[in-house]
């Protein structure tokens, strides 16, 4: 039988809720020939390292889910269910356009880079694209960190296998002025939820923890082993 609760009960839970306006955004791990680029295309490592994570104004926890099978006959009249492979969501980030327009440009010469395999010159009438490799321009290390005034936690996302996949239109128009702002939709091969360090695995302060065969056991899938 549930008992009833008192407000005083859970008062000291709802009052240590997490906000949605402390959070940091970092890329990292940047592969060197991309680097180079964006350097020589004004855009320098300290705005990479630095300046275009304090500019992003809206970012976006990702979500992940798992794609799943079907299994009939291991008992009699049931479906079955299992989940196959773990798939991971485009994420969105927006940003404000600095007077310089490094913000602008640090997207839209990353994107060049991508798609700057055939080494051709832009401006040629024979110009034609070739994709560079994924190791040439995809990120190791970028970082998404939500946090709260008292920093007392943490969350830390970080990303793999990241690039963007579409710099979205800006409009600008003579009405009122307001902040120009650049949304980049991102798309990535995987994510780790957790310091991923030596030093927070040592502390305990990592939440991923590596599986064995000891650890689950699925008796539908032993059959297929």
């Amino acid at each position: 039988m549930v008992q009833p609760r008192r407000i005083a009960d859970f008062k000291p839970t709802l009052s240590k809720l997490a906000t949605t306006s402390h959070y940091q955004v970092i890329f990292g791990g940047l592969p060197q020939k991309l680097r180079q680029h964006l350097n020589a295309r004004d855009v320098g490592w300290r705005f990479t390292a630095e300046t275009i994570g304090l500019l992003c104004n809206n970012a976006v926890l990702p979500g992940s889910s798992v794609a799943t099978g079907e299994l009939d006959g291991h008992y009699m009249g049931i479906k079955e269910k299992f989940a196959h492979s773990r798939m991971f969501m485009d994420i969105s980030l927006e940003f404000y356009v600095d007077s310089d327009y490094k913000t602008i440009k640090f997207f839209e010469h990353w994107i060049e880079f991508m798609a700057s395999g055939s080494a051709a010159n832009q401006a040629d009438d024979g110009y034609f694209i070739r994709m560079a490799y994924p190791d040439e321009y995809k990120t190791s290390q970028t970082k998404i960190i939500k946090f709260d005034k008292d920093y007392n936690s943490e969350l830390e996302y970080t990303f793999y296998g990241l690039f963007p996949r579409q710099l979205n239109d800006m409009s600008v128009s003579y009405d009122q002025s307001d902040i120009l702002r650049a949304t980049c939709s991102f798309t990535y091969d995987r994510y780790i939820c957790g310091k991923n360090t030596s030093f927070s695995i040592f502390r305990g302060n990592n939440n991923n923890r590596r599986l064995t065969g000891s650890n689950f056991n699925i008796p539908f899938l032993n059959n297929f082993r």
